[in-house]
């Protein structure tokens, strides 16, 4: 999907995708409380597509539901990423695929922070500043070429 010809990372550790979540018969049942939790946002976010290979984020093993953390009853969600290189120069758009696919399948009342893992990234600091500011994220997708690319990261793939 990226637009140059060279890869920043041409062969990729690819890692199995964990089994599907099991549903109770209770999950259905919209009388029924139940706060969103930790797989729930992982299974979210697990399919979105690499910037650079027709893989996802949980088979590169840039996202891992171990680095997802949720108080649904603080109305939090913290989600941890970890690049496949250090100097991922995609670690922006990874980013902020994962915040986008979370603002638009959450409820309002949700804050969610998306941030590198410590220490997996040579601009750790830079990235997750960006990814924090909220009018640096409404920027970038009020540009139509980067929103263009997010949607890519963002639709479906059958694997």
């Amino acid at each position: 999907m990226s637009g140059g010809t060279t890869l920043e990372n041409a062969n990729p550790v690819i890692f199995q995708r964990s089994g599907e979540r099991l549903l109770a018969d209770t999950d259905a049942d919209e009388d029924v409380h139940d706060p969103i939790d930790d797989r729930e946002i992982f299974d979210l976010i697990r399919s979105i597509n690499d910037p650079e290979h027709p893989l996802s984020l949980e088979e590169l093993n840039v996202l891992e539901q171990v680095r997802v953390k949720v108080n649904d009853a603080e109305s939090s969600v913290d989600v941890q990423f970890t690049p496949t290189i250090p100097h991922c120069s995609m670690a922006t758009l990874i980013g902020l695929s994962i915040k986008v696919k979370l603002l638009r399948s959450l409820p309002e009342r949700f804050k969610i922070d998306v941030s590198i893992t410590p220490g997996t990234h040579a601009s750790e600091e830079a990235v997750n500043k960006q990814l924090a500011d909220k009018e640096r994220v409404a920027a970038a997708l009020e540009n139509s070429s980067l929103l263009e690319v997010v949607n890519q990261c963002l639709t479906n793939k059958n694997t």
